[in-house]
């Protein structure tokens, strides 16, 4: 059964995600509501999306909510995706960490999805002391932090079907960093102990406060930002920027920008992109 979705259910939706999440769905987003959230609406029989906001005024343990906001958070997600960030933390920032002795290094995959982008950014870091075995004595910790408590089960499991494990990974890589495994549906992969043991997952609202979490070297913060209004985005960078460590870097996704807060950040053009850092 096909569910549509009415004017003011779309007005009322959008206002529930935008005080959940930060998320601003744009004035003709209906279709991607639907799509979205068909299968959910069908599993708990409700007829429209009135009847969704209704239950999830009355979800005391939150966990409609939860399935709501993993629905329409989560993301197509790659292997090495855009593949010149992972060159950029390989030719570029690693080595500088490393020629200014820095002997701890830690990195933020913000919005981190099914988990490809920390796994493909521990596999960099994994290539990048293969040919600099001394450098940072006291290892490298990568955070990885979503919205969604679901989302982020999965991506700890680290395991990827044939589908989930080939979009952006090359054969060497898979050979490499990967381990194959049967599970109940079928050939799996597994990423490999080494390259998981660096990465943590944690659950994190961007926007939220998220001063708890520490210091960075470098943030992933990529291909999220889009789906906030400007203003909210503009204080996500502003927060961001207060959880790097003094001259931290910044990675964006391609079409994000750091507009309003170019003074705290100077622009450094690489491989054909580009990454900030901050100033001071």
């Amino acid at each position: 059964m096909h569910h549509s979705i009415t004017a003011n259910e779309y007005r009322d939706f959008r206002s529930f995600l935008e005080s959940a999440t930060g998320i601003t769905l744009g004035e003709n987003k209906h279709y991607l509501v639907m799509s979205r959230l068909q299968q959910l609406l069908e599993e708990r029989g409700l007829a429209n999306i009135r009847e969704l906001l209704i239950n999830l005024r009355c979800d005391q343990r939150g966990e409609l909510h939860n399935r709501v906001i993993e629905a329409m958070t989560t993301n197509e997600t790659l292997w090495f995706r855009d593949t010149h960030p992972y060159a950029i933390l390989k030719n570029l920032i690693l080595p500088q960490l490393a020629s200014l002795g820095t002997r701890r290094v830690i990195i933020w995959s913000a919005a981190c999805s099914t988990g490809q982008e920390p796994y493909s950014i521990s596999m960099t870091v994994e290539e990048f002391l293969d040919n600099h075995p001394g450098a940072f004595s006291r290892g490298v910790a990568i955070l990885a932090s979503d919205i969604s408590p679901r989302i982020l089960e999965e991506a700890r499991l680290a395991i990827y079907d044939i589908s989930g494990i080939t979009r952006g990974l090359s054969e060497d890589r898979r050979r490499r960093f990967t381990l194959p495994i049967t599970t109940k549906t079928g050939p799996a992969w597994e990423i490999h102990p080494k390259i998981r043991s660096r990465v943590t997952f944690r659950e994190v609202n961007l926007n939220q406060p998220f001063t708890g979490i520490g210091r960075f070297d470098i943030i992933f913060c990529r291909n999220v930002l889009i789906y906030f209004s400007a203003e909210l985005r503009q204080n996500i960078i502003k927060r961001l920027s207060s959880a790097l460590n003094p001259k931290g870097w910044l990675m964006l996704g391609a079409s994000e920008s750091i507009a309003g807060l170019a003074d705290n950040f100077e622009m450094v053009h690489a491989e054909r992109s580009i990454v900030y850092r901050l100033k001071k």
